[in-house]
Formats: C-alpha cells, sequence, structure tokens
C-alpha cells in the first residue's frame, strides 16, 4: 500500500513538471515571436489604402473626379435636313426612299427637320478652346457647350479631321476656364487604371472607371486607326470626352463603342491630338506628310521569296513618278525597314509615321534591296485627299479607283501575273470601298472585257462611267469574284 501511494505521487509530479514545462515553452516561443517583429494579422483598420498612382487602384476615385471634371463639358447639337412633309423621320428621309414618294407625291414640298444630338468635350485652355469628336459636331447648324457650372455658350468649329475623327472647337466664356491636363498616351501600359468621363445619353458629368486593355488597336474606324482599348464603359454621348490615368492627366478622346458589345470602348491616343492641335488651329484641316509609294505586309510567302528573315517592315509596291521616294532613289520591291531610326513593324505602322512627319522635313529610310541594308534621304511632300489622288493616278476618279499596270518587277518581286491592272488606292467612302475593293486587288475584267494594261482599263472604264455602273472581276490572292459598283 505503502508502495502503491509512492507511485501515484510520482506520477503525479511527472504530469504536473510536463504540464508546467509546455506551458513554459509556449510563453517563451510566444514572447520570442512578438520580440522579433513578425506581422501580426491586420484588422481591416491596418490595410494601408493605395495612392493615385499609375497602375493601382485607389480605395476610391472620388477626390480623383472632383479635380478633373470641372474640365468636362457637354456637347449639344442640332442639324437641318430636309425630308417630304409628313414622311420624314428623326433618322432622315423615309425608308421608301425619294423614287417612291416622286412617283407618287411629286409636288408634295420637301419640309425642315431638325435633328439633335449629344456628345462630350473638354478643354484645353482657359480661353475657350474645346476638343471632342468629329462626328460630334459634323454638319451641325448650331452647337451648344454647358460646362461645369452650369452655363452654357454657343460654340463654333476651328478645325476638324475626319480621318482621325477628332475636332476642335471655340466658346467665349465670360471668365477663364478649368482646363484638362493632357499627358502622354505613349506612356500608357496594358493593365494601368483609368477614368472616362462624359454625357452617355445626355446624363451629365457620368464617371465610369476600368483599365487600359489594349494599346494600338486598328477597327477599321480610318485609315489612322491607332486605338486605346478600355472596359470602362463608353455609351453614346461619351464621344470626344476625355480618358484619365490615375494622374488625372488625359490619355485618350473617347470616340467608339462596338454595337452590341459590352465592356469594350475606344479612345484615341492624345498624342495623336496633340500632333495635329496646331494645323487644326491655324488652318482648320490637318496637312499630312506624303512620299508617294504604295506599300504592303509582308507575307510568308513574300519573306520566302525575297529571302527576308521575317515578316516586319512594309514592301514597296509600286513608286510614283517625280514624288519624293522615286527623287530619293526608292524602288518598288523594297523593303522599308526603319524611318528615322525607329523600326517599322508594318504597313499600319509605316503610314501613321509618315502622316505624322511635317511637310519638308527630312526623313532617313532604311530599307533592304536584294538582301543588302540602304539608306535614302526623302523630303516629305502634302499628302492629296484621296480623291485627288485618285484621279491623279488612275486619270478617272468616277468609282473611287486608283490603278495602275503591273510591271515586270511587280509581278516578279509579288509573285503574281502581269493580266489586268492592279488598284493601289481606294476612295474612303467611294462606291469602290463600299464594295469591299481592296488596294493590290487585280483588276482582270471590266464589263466582261479582259483587261491586260492601263490602256485597256482607262477606256472600258470611261464607258462604265457614262452609264453610273461597272462589273469588274478581280483576283485577290488565289480567289477571284465578281463585283458590281454603281454611282448616285
Amino acid at each position: 500500500m505503502k508502495n502503491s501511494n509512492r507511485k501515484t505521487f510520482f506520477m503525479f509530479l511527472m504530469a504536473f513538471l510536463v504540464a508546467f514545462f509546455i506551458v513554459s515553452l509556449v510563453g517563451v516561443l510566444r514572447s520570442s515571436f512578438t520580440s522579433s517583429g513578425a506581422p501580426e494579422i491586420p484588422t481591416a483598420q491596418a490595410v494601408p489604402s493605395l495612392s493615385n498612382t499609375p497602375g493601382t487602384a485607389p480605395n476610391s476615385f472620388s477626390d480623383l473626379v472632383d479635380r478633373v471634371k470641372p474640365a468636362v463639358v457637354n456637347i449639344s447639337t442640332s442639324k437641318t435636313y430636309k425630308g417630304r412633309g409628313g414622311f420624314g423621320t428623326p433618322f432622315g428621309e423615309s425608308p421608301f426612299g425619294d423614287d417612291f414618294f416622286d412617283r407618287f407625291f411629286g409636288d408634295m414640298p420637301r419640309r425642315e427637320f431638325k435633328q439633335r444630338s449629344l456628345g462630350s468635350g473638354f478643354i484645353i485652355s482657359n480661353d475657350g478652346y474645346i476638343f471632342t469628336n468629329n462626328h460630334v459636331v459634323e454638319q451641325a447648324d448650331k452647337i451648344r457647350v454647358k460646362i461645369s457650372d452650369g452655363k452654357e455658350y454657343d460654340a463654333k468649329v476651328i478645325g476638324t479631321d475626319v480621318n482621325t475623327d477628332i475636332a476642335l472647337i471655340k466658346i467665349k466664356p465670360t471668365n477663364s476656364l478649368p482646363v484638362a491636363d493632357i499627358g502622354d498616351s505613349e506612356k500608357v501600359r496594358v493593365g494601368e487604371w483609368v477614368v472616362a468621363i462624359g454625357n452617355p445619353f445626355g446624363l451629365d458629368a457620368t464617371v465610369t472607371a476600368g483599365i487600359v486593355s489594349a494599346k494600338g488597336r486598328v477597327i477599321g474606324a480610318g485609315p489612322y486607326d491607332n486605338f486605346i482599348q478600355t472596359d470602362a464603359s463608353i455609351n453614346p454621348g461619351n464621344s470626344g470626352g476625355p480618358l484619365f490615368n490615375m494622374e488625372g492627366k488625359v490619355i485618350g478622346i473617347n470616340t467608339a463603342i462596338v454595337a452590341h458589345g459590352q465592356g469594350i470602348g475606344f479612345a484615341i491616343p492624345i498624342n495623336m491630338a496633340k500632333n495635329i492641335l496646331a494645323d487644326l488651329k491655324t488652318k482648320g484641316k490637318v496637312t499630312r506628310g506624303w512620299l508617294g509609294i504604295s506599300v504592303q505586309d509582308i507575307t510568308d510567302d513574300v519573306a520566302q521569296n525575297l529571302n527576308h528573315k521575317n515578316k516586319n517592315g512594309a514592301l514597296v509596291s509600286d513608286v510614283f513618278k517625280g514624288d519624293p521616294a522615286d527623287a530619293a532613289g526608292i524602288k518598288i520591291g523594297d523593303i522599308i525597314i526603319e524611318i528615322n531610326g525607329k523600326p517599322v513593324k508594318d504597313t499600319h505602322e509605316l503610314l501613321l509615321m509618315i502622316a505624322a512627319m511635317k511637310v519638308g522635313q527630312k526623313m532617313s529610310v532604311k530599307a533592304i534591296r536584294d538582301g543588302k541594308e540602304m539608306m535614302f534621304q526623302v523630303v516629305v511632300a502634302e499628302r492629296k485627299d484621296n480623291v485627288t489622288m485618285a484621279m491623279e493616278r488612275s486619270g478617272l476618279g468616277h468609282f473611287g479607283i486608283a490603278a495602275q499596270d503591273i510591271t515586270p518587277e511587280m509581278a516578279k518581286q509579288l509573285g503574281i501575273a502581269r493580266d489586268g491592272v492592279m488598284v493601289t488606292d481606294v476612295q474612303a467612302g467611294s462606291p469602290a470601298d463600299e464594295v469591299g475593293i481592296q488596294p493590290r486587288d487585280i483588276i482582270v475584267q471590266v464589263n466582261r472585257v479582259k483587261i491586260s494594261s492601263m490602256k485597256d482599263y482607262t477606256r472600258e472604264i470611261t464607258k462604265a462611267a457614262q452609264k453610273k455602273s461597272v462589273t469588274l472581276f478581280i483576283k485577290r490572292g488565289r480567289s477571284g469574284y465578281s463585283v458590281t459598283i454603281r454611282i448616285d
């Protein structure tokens, strides 16, 4: 019994000592962990707020919006058009067309209708210059601008550029205006946060936020497409409004939405607007550079045929006699790879580079000819509009097509036959453009007459122009198709 009691006592003592040791060890570890500066689980109040720096999303956009919103304006316009009394619609003429009403209601006079629309813009100088979209103010009879303090002013158009859809308008304010801070769209990074402010559906000063989804988007809106894509909501009425970065600087002009699309909007890079501002102010239009060449992208087949190591650059498919490129010595088959030391990725990029050059400016062109690099010094000329170019290059402009003979060198370099003539330019918005004809298409028949040269083409297209209709058989790559073009 005595031995049993002693054994129980020692077991109890051992259990006590083990428990004491464990408790002491936990206390030491806790003290050591805390004193070492190791982080504790933060509470909600311990989470630091994010600053308004590019690429980071703030807890709130309120401070940014309060700072930039005063420079954003509401633009309302009205246009006058004529329609048959009682048959016009808010969208223009009746869907039955003029022929229908001329036949049955020929004596009925036309009456005037007013078409109203809304857009946005932003102030770029305290004396009242405002950037917006060309399509917002195009053909408007009256333009009214409402600024952030509620005052309204009549505005006049100072300059427009259809190709980039940019317009500069002016109001005469009674006092100094708040001005938007202009940024640098070249520094925009995909993924950074942006804020769009405008007047969608006429709802003043609406703010939406998102990120830059992509840069350099080509969506077929014009020859100088270079859009910033964003998922910040952009709706009708936002057109012409600013796209801000987190520094509160304008990096784009909201200009286009995808029909039936959600979360996709496009903005013109602000650098494009800055580059043409001087021309819009002083001339009312934009003067662009011109080299006098037609170019095409380099396909895998072309790269292989020319022993070009990659598809970068632009292949010269035509050089217009007497123009700057011809004077500098550039020839058909040359591959332009650099302009003023900047690499050329493709024909679209080359077009943007040349268009940005000033008339009379000297530019260095690096090209590859027969596998060897060559340098050319070219003096930039003024680019004429597509109508004038088409008339000059083909001798005709009735259908909006410019064409030329296929030379032996072109046929060899491009791997094509010499039958037909090559389309070198298509007037934007022309009947040919509407049916989808493109530069580098080969016209082999005009109204079922075989075409072997520009002489054949000119003769037959002249006949067709008198009838205001032509049917062309066209080859594009390995495919061929027939298309009919009519002049209204």
